[in-house]
């Protein structure tokens, strides 16, 4: 799926005013996405992204580790050049996306949701499947309806 087509699908899901917001809201989903998924995982998705927001997924993953403002407190970062993620849920996952975007949480939620079932539709079928297993369940939960009830193996 091409740039252009993914960010007015995901406008027109997340009912976003303009162009600016949905860049801002698509990347900053895309980026906190990447920082919550394993690495390699998280550059295989990249891989199939357009170049800017796979530039985003990407420049998120080979942070490897996110500065003591940035991590939900008393969570410590289990990044570094393997291939664990960081584990953060649903409350992480908002507030990092809304501080990203300049937005508050539900709208985070609402431009998460959106985000991710575009990505659902640009991404090759396994490898979604393979996210939805690396997310937790409540972060699964923004999901389209298939893929966050079906078979993702909940995280230990």
């Amino acid at each position: 799926m091409r740039h252009d087509e993914m960010i007015g699908k995901v406008q027109a899901l997340a009912r976003l005013p303009d162009r600016g917001s949905v860049e801002r809201a698509t990347h900053a989903v895309v980026a906190t996405l990447s920082e919550r998924l394993p690495s390699g995982l998280a550059r295989h998705v990249a891989a199939q992204l357009p170049p800017d927001m796979a530039d985003a997924m990407r420049r998120a993953a080979d942070a490897g580790t996110v500065s003591a403002q940035e991590r939900e407190p008393g969570t410590p970062c289990v990044r570094g050049s393997g291939a664990a993620g960081e584990r953060f849920g649903l409350t992480a996952f908002a507030g990092r996306i809304a501080d990203r975007a300049g937005t508050d949480e539900d709208t985070a939620l609402r431009d998460a949701a959106a985000v991710l079932e575009v990505l659902d539709a640009a991404l090759a079928p396994e490898l979604t499947e393979r996210m939805a297993g690396a997310l937790p369940a409540d972060i699964r939960e923004l999901l389209p309806v298939e893929r966050a009830s079906g078979g993702a193996e909940e995280e230990r």
